[in-house]
């Protein structure tokens, strides 16, 4: 009788190695390309550029590109039903980025005020 990769893994792993297994996948899966990231929502090229209102080849060409206006990464992630964060991280802290934060509004803050640490 056959069994399936599940039930292998299960009897040839330990518990231990199953978890590290797991934590790596959800490392790897918060590093995706934006076309990963698609996919993963479940929709095609087709779909999110009919939500966007833009034609499939030229969201083909922004999922290659690696630059691109935040405004636009920003649309790309809302038609996916996501929310964008610009998170700058340095040596010791990392800090979000509230200029492009749409969900709070804008107020101009002196230049020596105290960073929002991430």
């Amino acid at each position: 009788m056959a069994k399936t990769f599940d039930e292998l893994v299960k009897r040839t792993t330990s518990r231990r190695t199953r978890e590290r297994a797991a934590m790596r996948t959800k490392e790897l899966l918060r590093e995706l390309l934006l076309s990963e990231v698609r996919k993963l929502a479940g929709k095609s090229q087709r779909q999110l550029a009919a939500k966007l209102g833009i034609k499939q080849p030229s969201l083909s060409k922004l999922e290659g590109q690696s630059d691109m206006q935040i405004s636009t990464l920003r649309r790309i992630v809302t038609a996916l039903g996501g929310e964008l964060d610009v998170i700058a991280r340095f040596p010791d802290d990392a800090v979000r980025i509230k200029q492009f934060d749409l969900r709070s509004p804008r107020k101009r803050r002196p230049a020596y005020a105290e960073l929002h640490l991430v």
